[in-house]
């Protein structure tokens, strides 16, 4: 029996939203979760947060006409349990089977196909940049995307293609329109939404020119913008940085003290060099790395503030509540950073996650080589990112 032909429950089984959901998780209730896709799946990629018990029994346990009451033992009868799946289907069916036993459970909405749409809006406090500047968090994939607001034209860096319209929206609603769709490198976690962009705007797209040799093949017009180039935008102008290491184009672009390092630098931890030459390349990718983060990231003023592309669970928000780090703090927390070349190779090299999941059909996708419709972008890109050079934290803290 496939997830989306269970019958309905015999009892009443209350839904949760996945924005309801985030909301609870965010602001640091307790949640229990009854996570009931196959392990593999959960293994992969699940709702993890310090204040979230996630609980793992797959649907088709619960299959049998008299499900084994051992099934229910793992599940809390005093707390409220929302049951997700990948879809929504056998939640909410399996919920039932807890509500008939008089369990505190509801399901969770269009369950991690759904979580997967949830985005987050938050102001970067930083009063010497001439700019509003919104980090937009995705928790399920930890992906960050900006809007840069000033006067009446916006810019949107990193956007993901499945919140095109919703860029354009906010925009509208800080009374600007977006004049340019930017990329800070070929992402291989996600299907970039700059030409989306472009199509439901008047933005134009932007690409380091760099990453041209790895054969953009774009339909619509494009920018490619060059190192030390400075792109207008209202009262302020966004400075072109090329930073690579992650990717030979990777470039990083400066509003003011804000830098948008991209996969280049975390705020705990630093890109993984082997996304684009493979495991043969990545030495000297990782080289190339530890070359621009001293040189062209550590160099700059302590104050700037550091606003990258991912977030990890290792990842702690700043007291605004973004993902961003100051130069300063990043320097003074992590220990790669202050190690000699040789060194540092050696340390990234050593602790790699798995690449991302379909990360060559993304990569051929964002490419403009490889024709994917929005549903198919999206099912690509569900699951973690790892795009991050360790599986856990960088800092010493």
């Amino acid at each position: 029996m496939s997830e989306s032909a269970f019958p309905d429950p015999d009892a009443e089984v209350a839904s949760v939203t996945p924005d309801e959901l985030y909301e609870r998780i965010d602001a640091g209730d307790a949640v229990t979760i009854l996570d009931v896709r196959a392990t593999d799946e959960y293994e992969k990629w699940h709702i993890d947060d310090e204040n979230v018990e996630t609980i793992n029994v797959p649907y088709f346990e619960y299959l049998a006409d008299d499900p084994d009451d051992e099934l229910f033992d793992p599940v809390p009868e005093d707390e409220e349990v929302t049951v997700l799946c990948a879809k929504g289907g056998s939640s909410e069916y399996i919920a039932g089977l807890f509500a008939e036993r008089e369990y505190d459970v509801n399901h969770l909405e269009d369950g991690m196909k759904g979580w997967a749409r949830v985005l987050e809006r938050t102001e970067i406090e930083n009063d010497t940049t001439d700019a509003t500047v919104v980090q937009y968090q995705r928790p399920s994939s930890g992906c960050l995307s900006y809007l840069v607001v000033s006067d009446d034209e916006a810019a949107v860096i990193d956007p993901l293609r499945a919140f095109a319209d919703e860029y354009v929206a906010d925009a509208d609603e800080y009374g600007a329109d977006l004049r340019y769709a930017i990329d800070t490198h070929v992402h291989a976690d996600h299907v970039s939404g700059v030409r989306s962009v472009g199509d439901v705007s008047d933005a134009e797209v932007a690409v380091p020119a760099p990453a041209e040799n790895r054969g953009i093949d774009y339909e619509e017009s494009y920018l490619a913008v060059e190192d030390g180039e400075e792109l207008p935008l209202g009262e302020t102008e966004i400075e072109v940085i090329h930073t690579p290491g992650h990717t030979t184009g990777m470039t990083s672009y400066r509003v003011g003290d804000v830098l948008f390092t991209g996969d280049g630098l975390f705020t705990e931890s630093v890109a993984r060099p082997d996304l684009e030459e493979g495991d043969d390349g990545a030495p000297e990718a990782a080289g190339t790395l530890h070359e621009t983060l001293q040189e062209k990231v550590l160099s700059l003023p302590d104050g700037t503030v550091v606003a990258p592309a991912h977030f990890s669970d290792a990842a702690t928000s700043a007291d605004d509540g973004t993902y961003t780090a100051t130069v300063g703090d990043l320097r003074a927390s992590m220990d790669v950073l202050s190690m000699d070349r040789e060194e540092f190779v050696e340390f990234i090299l050593s602790d790699m996650p798995p690449r991302p999941s379909n990360y060559e059909d993304i990569i051929g996708t964002n490419l403009g080589q490889q024709h994917t419709d929005d549903e198919e972008a999206f099912a690509l890109e569900l699951g973690p990112n790892n795009c991050a050079a360790s599986k856990g934290s960088l800092t010493d803290d």
